[in-house]
């Protein structure tokens, strides 16, 4: 916590020092407040998030300065850099008349910070509010054949915690997912962000959810709330408990390494939940073989589970289940194309993917920790499944 604290408070500190020592060393003291004025504000939000705890308007001013004016100018201290040494490798090249390359860079510089700038204000108006709904066909050859067409809507990654008290957004979300008419919702974890608390002002929003066969959810790592502060609970249930109460209050079946059967004239598949099982330092408490135990081999089932690596390293290798679905990394809620920051952690961090008989979906969130997504979109995903002819 405290090199991640250090690393953001350089992103704003290093661009400031660098404009005020060295491109506006002779500006008046006023000029200078303005430039520092950004950092200032960072810091004292930082420093009373320790002192009086951390909200959703906290966190949203501080997300607007990063990634508004502090990675902007840091898109410029990097031209400006590049300048300041190829003015000093070549200093009697002039760029257009007698514009020196350390002016021809810091204007490039300004370019691509408001370029930069731009985008990610829109990331931060619009972005987070783009809500989409993908349609995804899944084939098997050993589904029951009474369940072709059988329809699913994943949610996941609500972070209600993220909209405080306005539920405007997560009413969109359960319109939208009811519009839909699956037989069957399921939610794979994280319906929150550090406390269950947070949930109280989207119990009743959340409990209109609804399907055939009703809601089934599991526990992501935030729902264990360990991340008050930077603190962890000694023993993650003690948070967890609140989170799963309020959801079954809702009326979602919460599966806690356990799992229920949904029939269709006279044939069964199964749904199999697991607590949270990710890499450190996300908790790995949940148990597969015992949320299976009791179902015969032969049982078309569907597991979830919120951290899509443990489809590598406990489901591909020791179990034959043909789907699991997932979320958890939210691609970042940043994309360039077809790449996000997201490829550095997970081999699978969005969308389907295939290996055998065996199938993982990773949704790319409903909702997500700060309000801002650029290049991705909060989706509600509907499976319909099929039997291989």
């Amino acid at each position: 916590m405290i090199l991640v604290l250090l690393i953001i408070s350089l992103i704003f500190i290093l661009p400031d020092l660098y404009i005020s020592l060295v491109l506006m060393r002779h500006a008046a003291w006023r000029t200078h407040v303005l430039v520092w004025l950004p950092t200032i504000v960072a810091v004292g939000l930082v420093a009373s998030v320790f002192f009086g705890g951390l909200s959703s308007v906290k966190l949203n001013v501080f997300t607007g300065l990063l990634l508004c004016l502090a990675l902007p100018q840091m898109a410029f201290l990097a031209f400006s850099l590049v300048g300041q040494l190829l003015s000093m490798l070549f200093p009697s090249v002039r760029c257009r008349g007698n514009n020196s390359l350390l002016s021809a860079f810091n204007y490039m510089g300004v370019a691509v910070g408001v370029v930069v700038s731009a985008a990610m204000l829109y990331g931060l108006l619009c972005g987070w509010k783009q809500l989409t709904v993908k349609h995804v066909d899944v084939t098997f050859d050993n589904l029951p054949a009474e369940f072709e067409g059988y329809r699913i809507a994943q949610l996941s990654d609500l972070h209600v915690g993220t909209y405080g008290r306005n539920t405007a957004y997560v009413e969109r979300v359960v319109q939208r997912v009811n519009d839909e008419q699956a037989d069957l919702v399921v939610f794979t974890g994280d319906i929150v962000n550090s406390t269950a608390t947070e949930i109280a002002p989207f119990e009743q929003t959340l409990s209109h959810v609804q399907a055939r066969d009703g809601v089934m959810a599991v526990l992501g790592n935030h729902d264990y709330c360990m991340y008050v502060f930077g603190k962890r609970h000694a023993d993650p249930h003690d948070g967890a408990r609140q989170v799963v109460e309020a959801e079954r209050r809702m009326g979602w079946q919460v599966l806690m390494n356990e799992h229920r059967l949904v029939a269709r004239k006279g044939a069964q598949i199964a749904i199999v939940g697991v607590e949270n099982t990710g890499k450190p330092p996300f908790p790995e408490i949940g148990d597969l073989h015992g949320a299976m135990e009791g179902l015969p081999d032969s049982t078309f089932k569907i597991l979830l589970s919120h951290d899509p690596s443990h489809w590598r390293r406990e489901v591909l290798p020791d179990t034959d289940i043909p789907l699991m679905l997932a979320g958890h990394t939210h691609a970042a809620q940043l994309k360039i194309g077809s790449w996000s920051p997201s490829q550095w952690l997970y081999d699978e961090w969005s969308g389907l993917y295939r290996q055998g008989r065996q199938q993982l979906y990773v949704s790319e969130g409903t909702g997500g920790g700060i309000r801002f997504r650029l290049g991705t979109t909060p989706e509600i995903i509907v499976f319909t499944l099929h039997r291989a002819k």
